[in-house]
């Protein structure tokens, strides 16, 4: 494809209106509109600038380089390609979010190849492409490695399909590579051989991230030390588990610079020199930002971390359920986190610690080390949470797994935080009141959305009336994403949410009583938004074919479970689509 494609009708200076006649001359020249463009990163901003007028339109059309899409099947690669002639770096997303909780079959599609086709096809000067939740082959990284010379950048997030084979490809042949991302993807045969693929002079890398392959796939240490030797531009080193600390301490003296770690793992029989070795190597990395990884962490090694801790802004302990004073004796020593993810094995004592150690913080994750523990031996409480809030005033993104809440707790919470942009509670225990007045959790939401009129995402559980998704549609005027478990009386609350949340654009619904007037009644919102995701609801058949004959630009999916009433919907996925319905469906998804 040529580089500069000729500029004919469609050009900026070329602008038809509706009528065939010729628009009014823009107020700016077609360079130095394209030169303003040029500077405006934000999809949104450019999204709006194209709807503008026609010759705003191509401008915004030929200058855009990078490209987000959501939902892989709200579009299809040839209206991609038509569109944007110049593009450099995609976003690809594929399977809805309740994929990663095993709620969507293996084989239920996102297939990235016909993607990957077709960007061979028509963006020769491709450079970066960052897939989530997508099948992504071997046949794929091949193609993607032999046809974009290049190509800088590929992340694979929650995605799966390929083997070593395929990162042998991407290692072999794009020799200009910064940045392999692979996170949280669930690969097959994925030894540690690639990584002797990258040429002997291969020097490129900025962000090399294999975190995301399990224990199992153990790497070419020395290999992984040559690469990590020869690319002086390395920022990011997030490493599996099968990485050891003295192989860890090994890799930190080659690379000091690291501004994001990810650790392998804390269990190991380490003599008093190699203790000291890998302490004096974590105090030498001197502008270490971010750590993440800590896998089995071991008391007697923790304080190995303390010279390191300084500078952090982001301490990610989700994969290691630290106990509360370890954690206490960590955190003193990172006064400037920004984020925080933990597991809930901390328990409150932890937090209340980082309510009086953190004061910068502004978002916190807590984590389940047991989700589905009865005996509630370990975890956190409202206590936790209050103590964050007490201490963190900045706080303004909260993702919470506890096992009882109370509404006073809630609305102190939000009282002492009130710039929460999302706020998600999981009570793991489904229909959990409050559990001192034994009243359902109604006034906490209701806090939350009166409180925080900037909330964007919000995720409700526990024991709730339509009270609760009263307040949600009267005052969460600026919410986007909304999810809800285990909760509801009648058709009303879903209702009330279609109906009051103006910008809404990702609903997701499992295990509530809504039924085929709820689905209906937001028949003329789900054109304006993203997806909508309901499972073991009160939906069936008849209810999903009569929302896709009044609405023939949506995709509705019904995916069947083997055994399940074929007159009930057991999950059901609607997605706006200017495609038309997608041509890969399996057998048990039923497109209406």
């Amino acid at each position: 494809m040529d580089p500069e494609p000729r500029k004919s009708e469609d050009s900026p200076s070329n602008s038809i209106n509706s009528h065939g006649s010729t628009q009014p001359q823009s107020p700016f020249p077609d360079e130095v509109l394209e030169k303003v463009l040029s500077f405006i990163d934000s999809r949104k901003d450019r999204s709006s600038i194209s709807l503008v007028r026609k010759d705003w339109y191509n401008a915004e059309r030929w200058t855009r380089s990078k490209l987000f899409i959501g939902n892989c099947y709200a579009v299809s690669p040839e209206i991609v390609a038509r569109r944007f002639p110049k593009i450099k770096s995609v976003t690809l997303k594929g399977k809805p979010r309740f994929s990663d909780f095993n709620m969507l079959p293996h084989d239920w599609g996102a297939n990235a190849h016909s993607w990957v086709v077709m960007f061979a096809k028509v963006y020769p000067f491709l450079e970066e492409l960052r897939f989530k939740r997508m099948t992504v082959t071997d046949e794929s990284l091949e193609l993607m490695a032999k046809s974009f010379p290049g190509f800088k950048a590929l992340s694979m997030s929650s995605c799966d399909g390929f083997t070593e084979n395929g990162l042998k490809a991407i290692a072999s042949h794009c020799r200009n590579l910064t940045e392999l991302n692979i996170l949280d993807s669930v690969a097959e045969d994925v030894g540690g051989g690639w990584l002797s693929c990258f040429p002997e002079n291969f020097a490129s890398l900025e962000i090399l991230n294999f975190a995301g392959l399990n224990s199992n796939s153990e790497v070419s240490f020395d290999d992984l030390e040559r690469l990590v030797c020869q690319c002086n531009s390395l920022r990011v080193l997030k490493v599996n588990e099968s990485i050891t600390l003295d192989q860890l301490q090994r890799l930190l003296v080659q690379a000091p610079q690291l501004v994001e770690l990810g650790t392998g793992s804390f269990v190991q029989e380490l003599t008093l020199r190699q203790y000291e070795e890998i302490e004096t190597a974590f105090s030498n990395c001197k502008n270490l930002q971010i750590l993440s990884g800590v896998w089995e962490a071991a008391s007697l090694y923790l304080p190995v971390l303390y010279g390191a801790c300084a500078g952090l802004t982001f301490l990610n302990l989700s994969e290691a359920p630290i106990q509360s004073g370890d954690f206490v004796k960590l955190l003193f020593h990172c006064p400037n986190l920004r984020r925080l993810w933990v597991v809930d094995t901390v328990e409150d004592k932890g937090l209340e610690a980082v309510g009086y150690s953190c004061p910068l913080l502004e978002e916190l994750r807590v984590f389940p080390a047991d989700p589905y523990d009865t005996h509630h031996r370990d975890g956190v409480t409202e206590l936790g949470l209050l103590a964050v809030s007490h201490g963190c005033r900045r706080l303004h993104y909260v993702l919470y797994f506890c096992r009882r809440m109370t509404n006073a707790a809630v609305a102190t919470v939000v009282q002492n935080c009130p710039n929460f942009t999302h706020f998600r509670l999981c009570i793991m225990n489904p229909g959990q009141p409050d559990y001192l007045t034994n009243e359902p959790m109604d006034e906490a939401f209701g806090a939350v959305v009166k409180t925080c009129t900037e909330l964007k995402r919000l995720s409700v559980t526990g024991l709730l009336t339509d009270l609760t998704f009263d307040y949600i549609g009267k005052y969460a005027k600026n919410l986007e994403t909304f999810s809800v478990a285990f909760a509801g009386r009648t058709d009303r609350g879903m209702q009330c949410i279609l109906e009051g949340c103006p910008k809404l654009r990702k609903l997701e619904i499992r295990d509530c009583p809504f039924g085929n007037s709820a689905l209906l009644s937001g028949r003329d919102k789900y054109e304006m938004m993203r997806s909508l995701w309901m499972s073991a609801c009160n939906i069936t058949v008849k209810g999903c074919r009569q929302l896709a004959s009044e609405m023939p630009r949506l995709n509705v999916e019904v995916i069947r479970e083997d055994g399940s009433d074929e007159n009930q919907a057991d999950k059901v996925y609607v997605y706006r689509s200017v495609a038309g319905p997608r041509k890969d469906a399996p057998p048990f998804v039923l497109t209406l």
